[in-house]
This record gives structure tokens, C-alpha cells and sequence, in this order.
């Protein structure tokens, strides 16, 4: 038997760092600056403990961009290296420093725990420079360099202050990071909120002096910090205000409408969790205001796609999480397996539905004001995610044509005695636009029914989920049938035409009508009810809807049913009466165009040609 240990060429290293150790190449400026920012809080808690024996001082981390030279450096004024650990922990790949500060000071925030980190600069540059001192007062400073290969330099330095620079020599397929914009943008986006101050070159400010015809405006040239060290959601509920969540608000996302309400979180056992989740005004929307919840990893930007660490739903807020628990080298498959990743789900969508309960309890009329808003987010949840359903069919609302709200109980006991059908459902009659199905609306209210507004985005698919859970409700359109049966009682109403001539009339539509996907069926209804109506089938125009919804408009054509009055005095009287067949066709053709208009199917040249040809028979 033979054993051994396994070689690993180090020359392979490399190439293998520059094109796969980030699916993003932009991350090494996150990397370098978190581990300034580390090295920075490592000095800070030094220095509490009074193990640092010169000044803390100013531990601004500054980021320097030389276009000429193509250079890039990170400077920060932490805790520095001494020659035997730059050995140690540059020149041993994956071995992390702050690993060994843990297992020091493990009550203290460090960022970062890979020790590939560092090595993501190499993405970027062709050459890096690392230039440190430690704070150490006779450990002499060292300057440390490497050209993106196994061999590395080492020599001593004249750096007299604590602290590390690493400067990379940016290479010539990335000299897009030599680009001040482009650096602006990364910072923005990966280090505003970290906790130590970063400065990224100067801008001018201006403070107005004096008084009155004195008053001048004197500029100046300031630093140009470009974090925020103590974000709102770093702070306790009871140190900020109303107006200091919507200021956060408005930093996360400038210019946009103020939000409903929010949500602080904060929890540190049995998993560690805060951050603040706002209620944005949806306007009905789902898909444009996906993903806009960040997530952080101690103050460090992780990513904005946050939706196996949130349920789907939930992606509609709009805010921040921040959690040590969730690395910052974070993978997909990592989410969906970690066991602190699920406890932070199941807390997060707990929070949610108490605070809506909250709201709907004690400010019932301001939780109904904003229904329109929270309405989508609140279906959604219902939809697709079982334990949230459970919570929020107590504060979810049906909101009825006259204005009225009503929890999904409420509503069951004022329908009940008045829609219930012969076969025991309460049947829920809705309306998704009350211009265009006023006539049908005004029917059902004559009959005495109540109409429900459903004109939401996700409305099919919530109504369909609401059937499937209460099997004793079902949800028809008001246009979906003749107002007789909207609701199917035992009433059998008789005809005043005769088999024969309803044979004949029917027989007219069929040539009125060229959609032959049409079925026309023959109904006594009341003579008060129009001549002829236009149904949508509940079934087949809810699957149109959802198949338009996923992209597909072409599964179900355009399917709808004509139904003729044959107690109507212009079917059963007039028509039937008419001697000239031309006369009779024409006038078919009419009140088929009359029930086209009254479902807002006649548009342009069509709607022109029947105002002329309404002329002929008006009288």
C-alpha cells in the first residue's frame, strides 16, 4: 500500500483565480475594501483594549486612482502586517488572517472570512504591490509584490505610518477600472454603508455667511466620503423617527414615492438578523419592483437577488437585510440547503404578517385606504406561500363596487342569504372594469346582488386559490351569464315565442355573426333585459386570462356566447313581425351590434357604420 499527499501546481493557480473565482470581476473592489475595512477594525478593537500603544487617529479608508500610471490603490490605516505575516498570509492561498483574529477577539465584526479574497485583485491587474506596517512599533514596514504568477518579491520599506496600500497595476483588459465613474458606480454599489469612513477624491461644498446684504456663499474643497458608517437599520427602532426611515428610503432609492410603511428587523438568536423592509406603493404592479432588497453581510453589499433567502412574494418589498450568518461568497445551493437561511425565511415572512395584522386591527381605515397598494402584495403572499395564507386571511379584504371592505369572512355572511345557488355555493360576483361591465353590474344590483372590484393584476390566479381552499365559494364575472343565471335558482321563466321562430331568429344571428368560435343560445329572460347579450364564459375566459398573463394570447381564441331575449318585445315582436328579409337581417345585424357596444367591442370604422346604420331603426 502507498500513501502520499496529493501535488497541487501552483502555476495553475492563477488563471484559475483570474477567470473563475468570481462570476463578477467588479468584486475585487469589494474584497480589498473589506479587508481594509477589517484590518481597520481590528486597530479599533486593539486599541479598546489598549493593546495599541500609538494613536488610533484617522482610520478613513482612501481609494486612489492614478489613470497615468494605471494604478488602483487601497489605502487603509488598520492594523497593518509584519513581514513574517505577509509570508503567512499572502503567500499561503485561503489561509485568512481574520480566521486568527477570531479565535482573538471573537466578540468583534470581521468581515471577511476567505483568504481568497485578496486574491480576486488579480482579475484586475497584471501586477500588486502590498505596502505595510504593522502597528507594531519596531516591526519595520515591508513591501510585498507579484505579477500574477507563482513567484512573488519581498523587500523592506520606508512606510512610517501603520497601515497597508495595495496597489494594483491594472491590466490592459481591464482599463475600465481605471475609469473614475466606473469606480464611483462599484463603491456606490458594494461599500456605501460599510462602517469605516471610505474617500474617494475631493468635491466642492458650499456654506452661505453672513447676514443679509452680507451674506455671501464660501466654497471649499472637502472629501468626498462616499459611505454612510451607520445606516438606519445599524440602529435601534427607538433611536429614529418616521421622518429617519424615510430619509433611509430615499437614500436607498432616490426620487422614489414614499413608502406605505415599514418593517424594522432585528434579532440576534437563534440566528443574527436586521435590517429594515419597506411597503413601496406596488400601483398594481409585480414585476418592475422585483428585487429590490439588498442584502448585506455586515454592512458589505452581498447581492439584490434575494429570492432563496426570501419567499417569492416577499420580493416585492423594497429595503435591506443584513445577516453575519449569510457568507459573503455566497452560492445559490448554499442558500437553498442552509438550515440559518430558513429559520431567517420563516422569521422574516412572521414579521410581515404580524405587522399587517397590526395594521389592519388597530387602523383598520388607514389599512383600507391603502388596500389598492398592499392588495397585490397581500394576494401574493396568499397564493404562494401556505403559511402566510394562514395568517393573512384575517386581514385580507374584498372590496365591493359601493366602496365597502370586507375580510374574506365578512364578506361570506352579507352574501350569503341573497347568492347562494341551488346547488349550496355563494356565488361571488366580481367585475375587472366597471366602465365597460356597468350594464351587467346595474343587472345584478336590480336583482339584488352585491358586485366585488377585482381589477388586480393576479386576481385570476387569487380567485381560482380561494375557490381551491373554500370549496363552497365560486367567483363569477358579472358578464359571464344572463342575470337569471348568475346565481341558478330553481325559477323556470317560459318563453313567448314559439319553438319555430325561435329556430328562425336564431337562424339570423348565425349570418350576423362571423366568429364562428360564438355559440348562440335561445333564453327567456326578462322583456326589462337587453334584447341580446354578450357572455364570457367564466372557465374559458379566466384560462385566456391567465394563458395572456404568461405570454400566450393565441391558446383560446376569441371565445364568447350571444344570447337572444326571446322575451324581449324587438325579438319576439318586432322582428319575428318583419316582412322583408333584408329588413330582417339588417335589424339582427343591429341589436348584435348593440350587444358588441354595450361590451365595448365595437371600435373605429365598426362603431362609425352602426351610429349610421342605428338611424334606420331608432324608431
Amino acid at each position: 500500500m502507498e500513501k502520499g499527499n496529493i501535488s497541487v501546481q501552483a502555476e495553475n493557480i492563477f488563471p484559475i483565480i483570474k477567470k473563475f473565482l468570481y462570476s463578477d470581476h467588479d468584486i475585487f473592489l469589494r474584497e480589498l475594501v473589506s479587508n481594509a475595512v477589517d484590518a481597520t477594525t481590528k486597530a479599533k478593537a486593539l486599541a479598546l483594549k489598549g493593546d495599541l500603544k500609538s494613536e488610533l487617529g484617522d482610520t478613513t479608508i482612501e481609494i486612489i486612482l492614478d489613470k497615468e500610471a494605471k494604478t488602483l490603490t487601497i489605502k487603509d490605516k488598520g492594523i497593518g502586517m509584519s513581514e513574517a505575516e505577509v509570508k503567512k498570509y499572502l503567500n499561503q492561498v485561503a489561509f485568512s488572517s481574520a480566521e486568527d483574529f477570531l479565535k482573538k477577539f471573537k466578540d468583534e465584526s470581521i468581515i471577511g472570512h476567505f483568504g481568497l479574497g485578496f486574491y480576486s485583485a488579480f482579475m484586475v491587474a497584471e501586477k500588486v504591490d502590498v505596502i505595510t506596517k504593522s502597528y507594531k512599533k519596531t516591526v519595520k514596514a515591508v513591501k510585498w509584490s507579484c505579477e500574477g504568477d507563482p513567484s512573488y518579491e519581498m523587500e523592506s520599506h520606508s512606510k512610517k505610518v501603520r497601515g497597508t496600500e495595495i496597489v494594483l497595476h491594472i491590466a490592459e483588459d481591464s482599463l475600465e477600472f481605471l475609469e473614475e465613474a466606473r469606480i464611483a458606480q462599484l463603491l456606490n454599489k458594494y461599500c456605501k454603508f460599510l462602517p469605516v469612513a471610505i474617500k474617494f477624491g475631493t468635491k466642492e461644498d458650499s456654506v452661505w455667511e453672513g447676514e443679509g446684504e452680507e451674506k455671501k456663499e464660501v466654497k471649499s474643497t472637502v472629501d468626498n466620503i462616499i459611505n454612510n458608517t451607520a445606516p438606519a437599520w445599524t440602529k435601534k427602532p427607538t433611536e429614529l423617527s418616521d421622518e429617519d426611515y424615510k430619509n433611509f428610503y430615499q437614500e436607498l432609492y432616490p426620487n422614489s414615492p414614499e413608502p406605505l410603511f415599514w418593517i424594522h428587523l432585528n434579532i440576534d438568536f437563534p440566528f443574527d438578523l436586521t435590517g429594515i423592509l419597506y411597503f413601496p406603493k406596488l400601483n398594481n404592479s409585480l414585476e418592475i419592483q422585483k428585487n429590490k432588497i439588498q442584502l448585506y453581510s455586515n454592512q458589505v453589499f452581498v447581492t439584490d437577488d434575494v429570492k432563496e433567502i426570501v419567499p417569492e412574494f416577499l420580493t416585492l418589498l423594497h429595503g435591506v437585510i443584513d445577516s453575519t450568518d449569510i457568507p459573503l461568497n455566497v452560492s445559490r445551493s448554499y442558500l437553498q440547503s442552509d438550515s440559518n437561511v430558513k429559520k431567517i425565511t420563516s422569521y422574516i415572512t412572521k414579521k410581515v404578517a404580524e405587522k399587517l395584522s397590526k395594521l389592519f386591527k388597530k387602523e383598520r381605515e388607514n389599512y383600507e385606504s391603502k388596500w389598492s397598494e398592499i392588495g397585490v402584495f397581500v394576494k401574493y403572499g396568499i397564493i404562494s406561500d401556505e403559511k402566510f395564507y394562514e395568517k393573512a386571511v384575517k386581514f385580507a379584504l374584498f372590496q365591493a363596487l359601493d366602496g365597502k371592505f370586507y375580510t374574506m369572512d365578512e364578506y361570506k355572511e352579507h352574501v350569503k342569504e341573497a347568492q347562494t345557488d341551488k346547488n349550496g355555493k355563494i356565488i361571488y360576483l366580481y367585475a375587472q372594469n366597471a366602465k365597460e361591465q356597468h350594464s351587467f353590474i346595474e343587472s345584478a344590483k336590480t336583482a339584488g346582488y352585491d358586485v366585488l372590484i377585482m381589477d388586480n393584476v393576479i386576481d385570476n390566479h387569487f380567485m381560482q386559490h380561494i375557490e381551491f381552499k373554500d370549496q363552497d365559494i365560486r367567483f363569477v364575472r358579472v358578464d359571464s351569464e344572463t342575470v337569471d343565471q348568475l346565481i341558478q335558482k330553481e325559477e323556470v321563466r317560459e318563453s313567448v315565442m314559439s319553438e319555430k321562430d325561435q329556430e328562425k331568429v336564431k337562424a339570423l344571428f348565425e349570418t350576423a355573426i362571423e366568429n364562428k368560435a360564438t355559440t348562440i343560445d335561445m333564453k327567456p329572460l326578462s322583456p326589462e333585459d337587453h334584447p341580446i347579450l354578450i357572455t364570457k364564459p367564466e372557465f374559458m375566459r379566466r384560462m385566456q386570462e391567465m394563458q395572456s398573463l404568461q405570454g400566450n394570447k393565441d391558446g383560446f381564441g376569441d371565445f364568447f356566447n350571444v344570447v337572444i331575449n326571446t322575451n324581449h318585445p324587438l325579438v319576439a315582436d318586432k322582428l319575428v313581425r318583419m316582412k322583408s328579409a333584408e329588413k330582417k337581417d339588417r335589424f339582427a345585424q343591429y341589436l348584435y351590434d348593440l350587444a358588441r357596444l354595450n361590451q365595448n367591442m365595437l371600435k373605429g370604422e365598426e362603431l362609425s357604420q352602426f351610429i349610421k346604420s342605428s338611424l334606420d331603426f331608432v324608431n
